[in-house]
């Protein structure tokens, strides 16, 4: 039977979830006029204003999380002729039922993301919404923002274009089931099976996604690889970690969604409108990547150069493959994060250097990102020709909150999976781990366990410590209600 200890550890999770939203500045929940606002909503959004294309009829389905209900984007391709596909990407037209300036949409500025915790997850928008009426969900018709690109042979984009259409999902489909199909692992499961054409189409779109992505690699974006965890649990007991990694399937959306925000971005500077971009910038601590690569015999140029640090990627793959995640998430730290940024009519951006794209926006996921309901905001008045929805001092102030309440995000769900990650090590403690050290600073150096992807602070022996070194640590302390997790360097 299960002790009472075990019986709290989702609901302590959950109590700590909420008191770290607050504190980051975060609402856990919905105001009483955003609610009053919802119970009036009880219908998807029918297109009322400019002319749209039916396209239900095409073998449309949503590929994602096997738990994921908000469902954003739908797929699907046309070969065209013996060197060209055809890729459609749907976008659920959030924007058609959340109007700029309500109280739900008040709601979604100021946390500007879901935020997805071990024990719970804090929608941007009501599930109401985001699970149902805005969502592209399973058997159902829906409005939604198409973005056509015409793909070659060798993975370049030919030709691109925009438009309104009516959807329908004709299959929910999850990642790790469509990968084990694909790679010849696992029978064609029911919900590919039971749609006349998906099966095949599917493989087009594997085959394009594949050759998206050597285009992309083969200009400079980045080949990493990192171990993401899940927090597994029985009833309310928490009892493992489970990683989940890369496959083909997330690479049919990763590299369509990748070419679907390019084109959006590029769409807006066509028709001079400003756009909300996603700017990775050329890293400042490309003296300690070079290390890195000299480490393992590569030389890498003295000023940042995406293409070579990414043969250097594929090399150091192909020689260790089991650390290559290690490695991966080192340079992703020495790269550093993101931020959102204007690019007004006759600007010039710094673009995302990870991607090796100068244009990118995010536009793919409104139902749970707000930059994203922002562009899409912008791209259907482009796209009726209408005014720009928002001015400049109010994209600019946006643009500064999002980068923000994003990081504010990630730091809720890290508190969240550290406190998970201290729950179960509780009883581990005095033991001894291989570990590799992921951050150094003057604030505290971290390391994360290699064998299970769990990060805890270096308290002791931490000298001399730099980014990717790799070290044998002793567990000394875990607090499960501050998340924090203690080692010492050991020989």
């Amino acid at each position: 039977m299960m002790d009472s200890k075990a019986k709290s550890h989702r609901a302590m999770l959950q109590r700590i979830a909420r008191r770290a939203m607050i504190e980051r500045g975060l609402f856990p929940d919905f105001s009483p006029k955003a609610l009053t606002e919802l119970d009036r909503i009880n219908a998807p959004a029918t297109r009322t204003e400019e002319p749209t294309r039916d396209l239900r009829n095409l073998p449309w389905c949503s590929i994602d999380n096997d738990d994921s209900r908000d469902i954003d984007q739908l797929t699907v391709a046309k070969a065209m002729s013996k060197d060209s596909v055809k890729i459609l990407v749907a976008i659920a037209d959030v924007d058609a039922i959340v109007k700029k300036g309500s109280a739900i949409d008040d709601h979604a500025r100021q946390n500007t993301t879901s935020v997805y915790t071990a024990a719970e997850t804090f929608p941007m928008l009501p599930e109401k919404l985001s699970t149902n009426y805005t969502s592209l969900n399973y058997g159902t018709d829906r409005l939604a923002i198409v973005i056509e690109m015409m793909i070659a042979e060798d993975g370049s984009l030919q030709t691109s274009e925009i438009y309104g259409a009516t959807v329908h999902n004709h299959a929910k489909l999850a990642y790790n089931s469509v990968a084990a199909w694909l790679e010849g692992n696992r029978q064609m499961q029911g919900g590919i099976g039971a749609v006349e054409g998906l099966g095949e189409n599917l493989h087009i779109q594997d085959r394009v996604a594949q050759s998206m992505k050597a285009f992309r690699h083969m200009h400079g974006a980045l080949n990493l690889e990192t171990i993401e965890a899940r927090l597994v649990f029985d009833a309310d007991e928490l009892k493992d970690l489970e990683v989940e990694r890369k496959n083909r399937a997330k690479d049919i959306i990763e590299d369509f969604m990748i070419a679907a925000n390019g084109v959006t971005a590029r769409y807006l500077v066509s028709k001079m409108f400003p756009s909300l971009r996603r700017v990775v910038h050329t890293p400042k601590r490309w003296d300690r990547i070079m290390e890195l690569a000299s480490e393992s015999g590569f030389a890498l140029p003295s000023e940042p150069d995406s293409r070579a640090l990414e043969q250097f990627l594929v090399k150091a793959k192909t020689a260790d493959p089991l650390r290559f995640p290690d490695l991966s998430l080192s340079i992703i730290k020495l790269l550093g994060s993101g931020e959102y940024m204007v690019e007004f009519p006759g600007d010039s951006s710094e673009g995302h250097f990870g991607l090796a794209v100068k244009d990118y926006t995010h536009s793919t996921a409104p139902n749970r990102r707000y930059p994203d309901l922002v562009t899409q905001r912008l791209l259907k008045a482009a796209m009726a020709e209408h005014s720009v929805p928002y001015d400049k001092d109010e994209l600019e102030a946006l643009a500064k909150h999002c980068t923000e309440e994003e990081d504010a995000a990630k730091k809720v769900e890290r508190q969240v999976g550290k406190s998970a990650a201290a729950m179960l090590l509780e009883s581990k403690i005095g033991e001894r781990f291989d570990a590799i050290v992921t951050g150094a600073a003057s604030k505290g150096t971290w390391v994360r366990l290699l064998h299970t992807p769990i990060e805890g602070k270096l308290v002791h022996g931490f000298e001399g410590m730099e980014v990717g070194r790799r070290i044998r640590v002793q567990l000394i302390h875990t607090d499960v209600e501050r998340g924090f997790i203690d080692f010492e360097k050991v020989d």
